[in-house]
């Protein structure tokens, strides 16, 4: 039997702490501030605190939350004179036409929140019903026709939900008008001075790029890396499928064998305050972010996207963002009584008895874990050296040093079997 090395002992994981009690609710600071109606937002030095690693990855992906950040004027380009109206008008402001039913509206390049109640009620309203005997727009409540006195009790209401573009707050700006060159801010439709109608205010074209030759070398080198890996492939099916035998001697043997001891105490881990086992003993808790919810939470950061508008049908649009919530909870450092590897105990030899190391216990906290075992041989053939491993105690002690073996080597040099040679 060859030497046992013996690992040094090493110290469990210490730790103490207090039983919780499930039955009293934990309060913690953020907590008190909720109830006397403090902060909604955890404390800014957490927000980028992640997860435990090796916890559970919690996507952030959640469906959005719509939320209205108010209501604005939308206009209507009239098709017979080319005026740009009001949304909220039915008629043309040049001809006196009125809006046709498959004429949309449109979002202006600016456009001010609406203040006025009576204005964000209408704006609120169900969509406008074009009368179906002389085509007028009339509110979704009304009746009858306000220009011929049609009954509208069939009449289809316009489509609303259409997204028509984001909102834009005034800036201040200003465009000329066409007509007398007075500077209008670009959330007016007409000119203040000449009452002249105001062309649409269009983005500026961005500048063409300039049309870059096409090169080919990444095309090249990417088809000869292809052809290289395809190669190495099929190099290496083919050696694995090719197959010699070769007559080698035994030059040497060694084994090791190991065993864990595993002690019984305290284990500190991580994990959120729901879902804390009944036996925990808590050491500290911190908020942390956890996942994203499509609702607001008790602690939650609320992240929203751009504002855009959505046309109402009648001449108003709802200005919403899609927002999501970042949810943070209580995560904890706590310890629990469970059997853990406080060391491995090796023997290792170079012959053919193995044997188990020594084993000290310190009973009852302490108990015999998991035991492993390896076993090599070394074959010399040609002068080229090939190693071997037995699978079990009994297959190894076939090996004696200097005994000859057939083995079937692949072309990659693996050992595929071994036989006593005749």
């Amino acid at each position: 039997m060859g030497d046992a090395h013996l690992s040094p002992r090493r110290a469990g994981i210490g730790g103490c702490g207090h039983g919780r009690d499930s039955s009293e609710p934990r309060v913690y600071p953020f907590q008190r501030d909720l109830r006397r109606g403090g902060r909604r937002d955890p404390p800014k030095d957490l927000l980028a605190r992640s997860p435990p690693t090796g916890y559970p990855f919690l996507p952030e992906v959640a469906p959005m939350t719509r939320k209205t950040v108010g209501y604005v004027r939308l206009v209507w380009t009239c098709p017979r004179c080319g005026t740009r109206n009001p949304g909220p008008n039915g008629f043309c402001n040049g001809c006196g036409a009125p809006q046709p039913e498959d004429v949309k509206f449109e979002q202006p390049a600016e456009a001010e929140l609406l203040k006025d109640a009576a204005e964000i009620a209408r704006a609120k309203a169900t969509p406008d019903r074009h009368c179906p005997y002389c085509g007028t727009r009339n509110p979704g409540a009304a009746r009858f026709c306000g220009a011929c006195g049609g009954d509208l009790a069939g009449a289809k209401g316009r489509a609303k939900g259409e997204v028509v573009g984001a909102y834009r707050a005034p800036s201040g700006a200003t465009r000329s008008c066409p007509a007398c060159g007075t500077p209008n801010p670009l959330t007016a439709v007409k000119c203040s001075q000449c009452g002249s109608a105001l062309p649409a205010e269009t983005a500026p074209a961005a500048p063409s790029a300039p049309v870059a030759r096409r090169s080919t070398t990444g095309v090249v080198v990417g088809g000869v890396l292809g052809v290289l890996c395809v190669a190495g492939v099929a190099a290496v099916l083919l050696l694995s499928a090719r197959h010699s035998e070769v007559v080698a001697t035994v030059d040497s043997v060694s084994w090791e064998r190991a065993v864990d001891i595993e002690r019984f105490g305290p284990v500190e881990h991580e994990d959120w305050e729901d879902r804390l086992p009944a036996e925990a003993r808590l050491l500290s808790c911190q908020l942390a972010y956890r996942e994203t919810s499509d609702a607001p939470a008790p602690v939650a950061t609320e992240v929203c996207g751009t504002p855009y508008t959505v046309d109402q049908g009648s001449g108003y649009g709802e200005v919403v963002q899609d927002c999501a919530y970042r949810v943070y909870q209580p995560l904890c450092r706590y310890t629990v009584d469970e059997w853990t590897v406080v060391e491995t105990v090796r023997a290792s030899g170079n012959d053919l008895s193995p044997a188990w190391p020594n084993v000290q216990l310190d009973p009852p906290d302490e108990r015999r874990g998991p035991q492993r075992e390896r076993y090599q041989v070394t074959f010399v053939a040609g002068g080229k050296t090939l190693a071997y491993a037995p699978a079990t105690a009994g297959e190894f002690a076939a090996f004696a040093i200097g005994s000859r073996w057939t083995i079937v080597v692949n072309g990659l040099g693996a050992i595929l079997s071994v036989e006593p040679a005749p």
